[in-house]
């Protein structure tokens, strides 16, 4: 890192000093402009409480991809792409020389060497024994019995609760709990059980959501002042290390449960429902390189790398679709149509889980989901680091080790992909004339990213989110609180700033 002179200290004082009086008096100038010296990362602190619609309006200015230039000499260079060439070409086609890289590795640093903050080798050796995994029937099968349950036993009560009680509820807190307890069943074998009427809080669920703060706090900042807080521990990167410190404890305390499992009689697992984390474990790749021991660092890493690909991304689709559906009544009308033509409900099984081929029929609500994600994707920003030089098919050339940021945020609003109606949540987009779902490429629809490292959950991911999505709609009307304003907060997930607060009523039988 470059360490700058007291003159250009003092020339940053200044810029900063006319750029704070500039801000005051231009507020709706244009997105980012490059300044001398700082660069562009005043107009990024500016705007980064609403930093993805600011980025949206960038590219749509600079014509899809932009380079956003950093203060001079500490090498904070980067690109911005919204252009689904550029992002094909960078996601697939030319995957090999676009990598998570060094830098974002150790700004995911609590990920360790999990799939989603690995490269080359180690990921592809993950990738395949995740792959073997997730596509085995008796993890399939173990997951939809989990959801359903999760949904009868826990989600309606709540539901039925506030209904009865007639009071609001966060939804997003709902369906974090919800994702939570799912996800933390299917990966670790153990429920948390923090959804029920009572609302409990839970320490390492709160570890949880601060190690995700603490992630936001690292892509914002400038490399060397997070760094400086981690190495005297203080600030943000103190509560980072404590929330780690807290969730590695939960996290190694189910390891060392299913160890000792293991240890007793490994015969009775392989033949019960397993959890991914029992899959992991007795995973021929992993047992012959040793790995199943107490001192594994991979088992962790592979189970907090799950946790956060399976839990929060769930939750944040369901909040936004949701969102939609309350404020587009028409949708839900068509939705609730739909499923009174396709599924046979018996009255006093009106409360049950549909099945995956009776989901199957629901054209419409898969077209509605897809609308949601693609607005509202899970993960705004999908981050990639060049290996070698490049040229990307929109004539920027790249440098060695430069950070490139795929918008999947702003391609949702892209008129060029979507038409000039692409603000709109219209799910009829997603249907054909003949009345089925039109295919859409990875690289223009980007919610689940695309190429080598495309999401391997996405079949079970539609699978939970409609088996969730049809037990809500059918049995309940969701109403959005008046008054209550909905936008997004700058997260590695996309989440609601101040939640969703819903009023929830019956339907009538």
């Amino acid at each position: 890192m470059a360490v700058l002179g007291y003159a250009e200290i003092v020339l940053g004082l200044l810029c900063f000093l006319f750029l704070r009086h500039y801000w005051k008096h231009n507020k709706n100038s244009a997105p980012i402009i490059n300044w001398p010296v700082v660069g562009m990362l005043p107009g990024l602190l500016q705007n980064a409480t609403h930093m993805y619609d600011c980025t949206t309006r960038a590219l749509k200015l600079y014509g899809g991809t932009v380079e956003v230039k950093g203060p001079w000499c500490i090498g904070m260079d980067f690109f911005f792409t919204s252009d689904p060439l550029n992002a094909h070409y960078i996601l697939s086609k030319n995957f090999r020389n676009y990598e998570k890289g060094p830098e974002i590795r150790e700004i995911l640093q609590p990920l360790g060497d999990g799939i989603i903050n690995s490269d080359s080798d180690w990921w592809a050796f993950q990738r395949k024994m995740m792959h073997s995994i997730m596509k085995n029937n008796k993890f399939e099968l173990f997951s939809l019995k989990v959801v359903q349950q999760k949904v009868v036993n826990r989600l309606i009560p709540v539901l039925n609760h506030v209904s009865i009680s007639k009071i609001e509820v966060d939804f997003q807190d709902v369906f974090k709990r919800f994702t939570f307890d799912n996800t933390c069943l299917m990966v670790l074998g153990f429920d948390t059980k923090s959804l029920s009427v009572e609302f409990p809080k839970l320490t390492y669920e709160k570890a949880f959501d601060v190690i995700e703060e603490g992630l936001v706090y690292r892509q914002i900042l400038p490399q060397w002042c997070w760094k400086v807080q981690r190495w005297l521990q203080i600030g943000q990167e103190k509560k980072l290390r404590k929330a780690c410190d807290i969730f590695d404890s939960f996290v190694n305390q189910r390891i060392a449960s299913k160890q000792e499992e293991l240890s007793r009689d490994r015969t009775q697992l392989e033949e019960a429902e397993f959890d991914l984390l029992t899959a992991c474990m007795m995973h021929e790749d992993i047992v012959n390189m040793g790995f199943c021991n107490k001192s594994n660092k991979l088992i962790r890493d592979t189970a907090f790398n799950l946790m956060v690909a399976g839990s929060d991304t769930m939750s944040a689709a369901l909040t936004w679709f949701f969102w939609q559906i309350a404020t587009h009544p028409s949708v839900e009308m068509k939705i609730m149509k739909e499923m009174t033509e396709n599924l046979m409900v018996k009255v006093d099984k009106k409360w049950e889980c549909f099945g995956v081929q009776e989901l199957d029929t629901l054209v419409y609500l898969h077209a509605a989901l897809c609308e949601a994600l693609r607005l509202y994707p899970s993960v705004a920003f999908n981050p990639r680091t060049s290996v070698r030089e490049d040229i990307l098919p929109s004539g920027h050339r790249i440098r060695p080790n430069t950070p490139i940021m795929v918008s999947l945020y702003a391609m949702g609003r892209m008129e060029e992909i979507w038409g000039e109606d692409c603000m709109q949540y219209k799910p009829e987009r997603w249907i054909s004339e003949k009345g089925g779902l039109i295919f859409v490429p990875s690289y223009k629809f980007t919610a689940f990213s695309g190429g080598p490292r495309s999401c391997l959950g996405k079949a079970m991911a539609f699978i939970q989110l409609k088996t969730i999505a049809t037990s809500i709609i059918w049995n309940y009307h969701v109403e959005m609180v008046a008054g209550h304003s909905v936008s997004p907060c700058v997260s590695p997930i996309l989440r609601m700033k101040h939640g969703l607060k819903v009023r929830i009523t019956k339907r009538s039988t």
